[in-house]
């Protein structure tokens, strides 16, 4: 989102006091010059020093890979901290030594996390190009999913063909969204999440593009 959106978000918020929480955990895999603007810094260079009504959540479950380790922070206004630390302090569990440990490595080191999307680049130059032959398919800003059109727009019909023909599994993305005024943002489209190697990302796109082929033909 740029500034100017962000001046829009937080305009509304002021207006109607909803709390802005903005999940950032994707905000260290982007492929232009400058990474994605946060919530916070957004925040800061329009003087909302005080982050009202705004909490950032992020992990390190996508910069380091390590879904699992459930490692993360939470910053914003204090006084919605306040509360939410409380909050945590009956309903969640502290982490064990080892995984604080581990946690230190991982927050304090770039080169792995500049590795990581340099990797995420690779897959996206040579998968795009690929499914952009047979679907509506682009090279996103930031994140490691790619959204495409699918023919006949029933994301759903498409995901389960694929399956079953060719052993490749996307997300329909009309289950990631409910239906509001007559329409689901996420139908007729799906999700591949390329978290898998290279070899195996650009061996499923082959398999899409032979699928989609035979699906735009039946």
């Amino acid at each position: 989102m740029p500034l100017s959106e962000w001046e829009q978000l937080f305009d509304l918020s002021d207006r109607h006091g909803f709390v802005i929480a903005s999940d950032e955990c994707y905000s260290e895999i982007y492929f232009g010059q400058q990474p994605p603007l946060g919530s916070l810094e957004a925040a800061q260079r329009l003087g909302r020093h005080d982050f009202r009504r705004l909490i950032s959540f992020t992990s390190l479950s996508k910069r380091s890979n390590v879904p699992g380790l459930r490692s993360g922070f939470v910053a914003g206004d204090a006084q919605l901290i306040k509360p939410f630390l409380l909050y945590r302090t009956y309903h969640g569990s502290a982490m064990s030594p080892t995984v604080q440990r581990a946690s230190v490595a991982a927050w304090s080191d770039e080169a792995h996390v500049q590795a990581n999307r340099s990797l995420y680049k690779r897959k996206f130059e040579q998968v795009t190009p690929l499914l952009a032959q047979v679907l509506d398919v682009a090279l996103p800003d930031a994140g490691f999913y790619l959204w495409a059109a699918v023919p006949g727009g029933d994301d759903i019909d498409f995901a389960l063909q694929l399956l079953a023909q060719y052993n490749v599994t996307v997300l329909p993305g009309s289950l990631l969204a409910r239906t509001a005024h007559g329409a689901n943002p996420g139908a007729g489209r799906i999700r591949m999440a390329l978290v898998a190697g290279v070899e195996e990302c650009l061996e499923a796109a082959h398999r899409i593009h032979q699928f989609t082929k035979e699906y735009r033909s039946s």
